[in-house]
């Protein structure tokens, strides 16, 4: 009980802090003060990945969870101060429509709804088709442009939902940005419970929502032997999920990723599919395999850095993904640190 009310507060910290891609600054603050106490080093690049360094014996093992969170950013104010936005990151736009939101001005936070076109106004054929992203507006109360920009709002700056995290039934929490808070919080807790002097470097990587960016450049630096990248994927557990034959399930350990994007991502080689599965068994962690024909993660761009780095997934099984209401079992996360941290511990003998 003790490790799930440590890994709760510290995924609320997480998950209630501000940062979409680009704009990871709070988060990173965060993670630093984090993980100092556990590593030698601790030096931000310059894309803004934080890379914490532990030096020690065996092969290097980069573990590594993107900082950042989808999210929108002001584009256009018009004369009546409603405020058009851009989405950043994958947004499934019927999920937008009615949402709070923060929009992180020059002079602090600012609060609004995302509105459109009142459905009573529009004719029987509109009301059948689902509003679009373009479609839709920031209502933040004012009246003018000026007003607007009198309370330090201008184009260009990132939007977040006003969401905090709250508890649900059984060991289940729902918030914003659990992709990929809840990955990061996994590698926090393991670097915290690796005890043998080992070499491993946590990364929490920026920009992976819009295209790996971080990982990328991270991975050149940190020049891995081997590496593990948190992520969440998809709970195949509840409705609309039956044809999409996944067995992986909330409460049921993490997942760790065979394929991914139908191959297009990560495969991960055979060695570390051996390495990752003979650890849970050995230390009777529960686990399973997530086999996805969807995304992919930060692990896909770090094996394809320099001449290649044998690399892998663990993930924490996630509902509602990319939505301000997505779901996670704490017990996973609990599990999947340590598996990770034991993964860790044993690289040496499998590698």
């Amino acid at each position: 009980m003790e490790n799930i009310d440590g890994i709760r507060n510290l995924l609320e910290k997480l998950s209630n802090a501000r940062g979409i891609s680009g704009f990871e600054r709070d988060i990173q603050k965060i993670v630093k003060a984090e993980v100092e106490p556990f590593v030698d080093e601790v030096i931000i690049d310059g894309i803004g990945n934080l890379i914490a360094s532990r030096d020690g014996n065996g092969p290097k093992v980069m573990l590594a969870a993107h900082m950042d969170e989808i999210g929108l950013m002001t584009k256009f104010i018009d004369e009546n101060g409603y405020i058009r936005f851009v989405k950043v990151g994958g947004w499934f736009d019927q999920i937008l429509l009615g949402q709070r939101i923060v929009i992180h001005g020059s002079k602090g936070p600012v609060y609004g709804v995302i509105g459109s076109k009142p459905p009573h106004l529009m004719d029987p054929e509109e009301r059948k088709k689902p509003v679009k992203a373009e479609d839709m507006f920031i209502d933040i109360g004012c009246t003018s442009k000026e007003e607007v920009e009198s309370l330090g709002i201008t184009e260009g700056l990132p939007v977040t939902p006003d969401r905090s995290l709250r508890k649900l039934a059984n060991d289940c929490v729902t918030s914003k940005a659990f992709d990929n808070r809840a990955g990061l919080a996994m590698v926090i807790e393991a670097l915290k419970r690796i005890k043998q002097d080992v070499t491993v470097t946590v990364v929490g990587t920026v920009q992976e929502e819009v295209g790996l960016k971080g990982a990328r450049t991270s991975a050149y630096r940190v020049k891995p032997d081997l590496a593990i990248a948190t992520d969440v994927c998809i709970s195949g557990d509840h409705p609309g999920c039956e044809k999409t034959y996944s067995t992986v399930k909330m409460g049921k350990g993490p997942a760790i990723t065979v394929l991914d994007a139908g191959g297009r991502g990560i495969i991960t080689p055979e060695p570390v599919l051996r390495w990752l599965k003979e650890t849970a068994e050995k230390h009777e962690i529960p686990y399973q395999v997530d086999v996805s024909d969807g995304g992919t993660t930060d692990a896909t761009a770090i094996s394809l850095t320099r001449d290649g780095v044998p690399s892998s997934v663990i993930s924490v099984p996630a509902r509602y993904i990319h939505s301000p209401v997505e779901v996670v079992s704490l017990g996973d996360i609990d599990k999947g640190a340590e598996l990770i941290a034991r993964s860790v511990e044993s690289a040496g003998a499998y590698f």
